[in-house]
């Protein structure tokens, strides 16, 4: 494992990307946190808390068109665009400071969602030209490691930092952080051949990722599996702020779970490449899945030590779906299909988190979340099958 990890990071634009990963991962997933703490201060609605999340993810709804782009324009250009677009709009919430006003938050979430779309597609496009094929699961497996592990040190420090001076602070962190990866990314050597003339119409070009990934034997069960994993995702994920209120904490104690699933995201990160290279996508994909599954329905028990452990379960196996559907995304892929490809594998793995949290934000405020979160453990250990069954 040291080995593989070693020689990815020998790799000069490998090295560079990942750490504009870790500059932006942090301002990111301070803010992701400080929305849902903000908007729960501000309303007391933990539906609206969760609806913050939602507004990030719904993005994907749409991200086989927006990741064309990756496609069309050069890749480097493009991730040096999105990240400054990204630190001129988030000042915008320096205004918000009432119920009132959380349109402008919502509004400027969706953004950040979209652009997030356009990067990750340019991003997997690039660096599928840049890294060795053989060591495509060691990299997707250090970016998670590098974007997860934030968690050990950006919620808490965000949730520190909104808890002193208010949310605006944080969004002018994350500003900063996003500027920051920009001038990173203008480093990289990255050779791009100019995009190759494209004679399909609009519409035709949009759904061409989607024809090619679910016409792949092998990449439409690991897409699938990643959206229903995501779905399950998205229905806990909106019952976060219910936990921590069951456990009798304020909802910054989020920022603790956060970090405590961003500790286990760290160690399968670290590990994806050599286990990849042992059981195969479709096992470490369904070992993950069953491993969250059995987290995620723990967390009915109200107790400060099951909620961390079962956090960095979650955060363990979790990614593994990720991880396997994007390596293989790279790895089976046309480089002139692969910024759509990437694109709409995002969206048919996140597009049901958007629906999970929205769908969740509504019934955790009709059922109590102990009863919810069982069930749908259980539901979620039915989606294995598909995984582990070859036909």
């Amino acid at each position: 494992m040291t080995w593989t990890v070693t020689r990815v990071l020998r790799d000069r634009d490998a090295g560079l990307y990942l750490t504009a990963v870790v500059v932006s991962g942090f301002g990111s997933s301070a803010m992701w946190l400080v929305s849902g703490i903000w908007v729960k201060d501000l309303t007391g609605s933990n539906g609206l808390a969760a609806l913050c999340v939602f507004a990030l993810w719904a993005p994907t709804l749409v991200g086989p068109l927006l990741g064309t782009l990756a496609d069309r324009i050069r890749r480097r250009p493009l991730l040096i665009g999105t990240n400054l677009a990204l630190a001129v709009l988030l000042p915008a919430l320096l205004v918000v400071d009432a119920p009132g006003q959380l349109w402008i938050l919502f509004a400027v979430l969706l953004v950040y969602g979209a652009a997030g779309v356009v990067h990750d597609a340019a991003e997997s496009a690039l660096m599928a030209a840049a890294v060795d094929r053989s060591l495509l699961g060691d990299f997707n497996g250090l970016r998670m490691t590098a974007n997860e592990g934030m968690k050990l040190l950006a919620p808490p420090a965000g949730a520190a930092l909104y808890a002193a001076y208010g949310g605006a602070r944080v969004a002018l962190l994350d500003a900063v952080t996003f500027a920051l990866a920009a001038g990173v990314c203008a480093l990289l050597r990255v050779r791009e051949a100019p995009p190759a003339p494209d004679a399909e119409g609009r519409r035709s070009r949009t759904a061409t990722g989607a024809r090619y990934l679910l016409g792949h034997p092998e990449l439409r069960p690991l897409v699938l599996a990643g959206g229903t994993t995501m779905l399950f995702a998205g229905l806990n994920g909106a019952m976060l702020y219910a936990v921590v209120e069951g456990l009798g904490h304020s909802p910054a104690y989020a920022g603790l779970l956060y970090a405590a699933q961003g500790a286990g995201s760290v160690l399968t990160g670290l590990a994806s490449g050599p286990l990849l290279r042992r059981w195969g996508e479709r096992r470490f994909a369904a070992y993950g899945i069953a491993l969250t599954a059995v987290a995620a329905g723990s967390r009915a028990v109200a107790s400060d030590g099951v909620a961390l452990v079962c956090s960095a379960a979650i955060g363990a196996g979790l990614p593994c779906v990720l991880i396997a559907a994007y390596t293989a995304v790279q790895r089976e892929t046309p480089g002139r299909l692969l910024g759509r490809a990437a694109a709409t594998a995002n969206t048919l793995m996140f597009a049901p988190n958007a629906l999970g949290l929205a769908v969740g934000a509504g019934a955790v405020e009709l059922f109590d979340h102990r009863l919810l979160l069982p069930v749908l453990a259980l539901a979620r250990l039915l989606t294995l099958r598909s995984l582990l069954t070859r036909h």
